[in-house]
């Protein structure tokens, strides 16, 4: 009798579980170093609230989605997030979207491995594991990537691909995700020698369902490194664009 209700009470903590996910509730975990996480100037626009959009904090509770998203450097400010979230939206009154921001500034992609330490944390573990927490009460619809300018070096340039391959993977077993849109963006070509944006733009030939967005026209900030406050939401636009046709894709399929 003790069994048949411990496998009762077992069945009905189970359900409460799976019904808390929000098939509505869309999720996109944002990674990579300093332009996934913002470095724009916070503007007036910056604290206007969208009530469709929400971001995990540093404490992961959900919050509304205002800049900085991220938290990795006391200087975060506006990056491609907000606007990928806005652009996604579109005019669905539907859906909701939850931002995931793991992005660390300075992070080469040799710190996006299991048990990897960076500054204070662990870029790969602790993306994952918040991840984890946000598909609690909604679906993974993607992820973003923009990260490269740590390793936009002739050495850089030879490692990546199996890098970037092998993170993906990763991510994508983790989730169970096999298909999860996966979308890179070029480095700024204001950077001198972006040796690097011809192998993020060869990420769609070796990783499927995944896409690379264009740096071209984006301006940087006065540090030539960071793109602009405008650049930023320009580029999360391209973001949006790339995984609504990757999601199409796969609708067809």
């Amino acid at each position: 009798m003790k069994r048949i209700i411990c496998f009762n009470i077992f069945l009905l903590l189970s359900f409460c579980s799976i019904a808390q996910v929000d098939t509505s509730f869309h999720i996109y975990l944002l990674a990579g170093q300093s332009n996934m996480a913002g470095r724009g100037d916070i503007d007036s626009i910056s604290k206007i609230v969208h009530p469709q959009v929400l971001m995990l904090d540093k404490n992961n509770n959900w919050v509304p989605a205002t800049d900085p998203v991220h938290f990795d450097k006391p200087v975060a400010g506006v990056g491609p997030a907000i606007s990928f979230a806005t652009e996604m939206l579109g005019s669905n009154p539907k859906i909701r979207i939850g931002l995931v921001p793991c992005a660390w500034g300075g992070s080469s992609i040799k710190v996006w491995e299991p048990d990897s330490a960076y500054l204070t944390g662990h870029p790969y573990d602790d993306a994952v594991r918040r991840t984890k927490i946000a598909m609690q009460q909604g679906v993974l619809k993607g992820i973003l990537w923009h990260q490269g300018e740590s390793d936009n070096t002739p050495q850089g340039v030879d490692y990546y691909m199996e890098k970037i391959k092998t993170l993906v993977a990763r991510f994508r077993s983790e989730f169970n995700t096999p298909d999860i849109p996966f979308v890179a963006g070029e480095i700024g070509y204001f950077v001198k020698s972006p040796r690097i944006n011809p192998v993020l733009n060869q990420i769609p030939q070796y990783i499927t369902n995944a896409a690379t967005v264009s740096a071209e026209g984006l301006t940087a900030n006065a540090d030539q490194i960071h793109f602009n406050t405008a650049s930023a939401r320009e580029l999360g636009k391209r973001y949006a664009i790339a995984i609504k046709q990757l999601q199409f894709t796969l609708m067809r399929k």
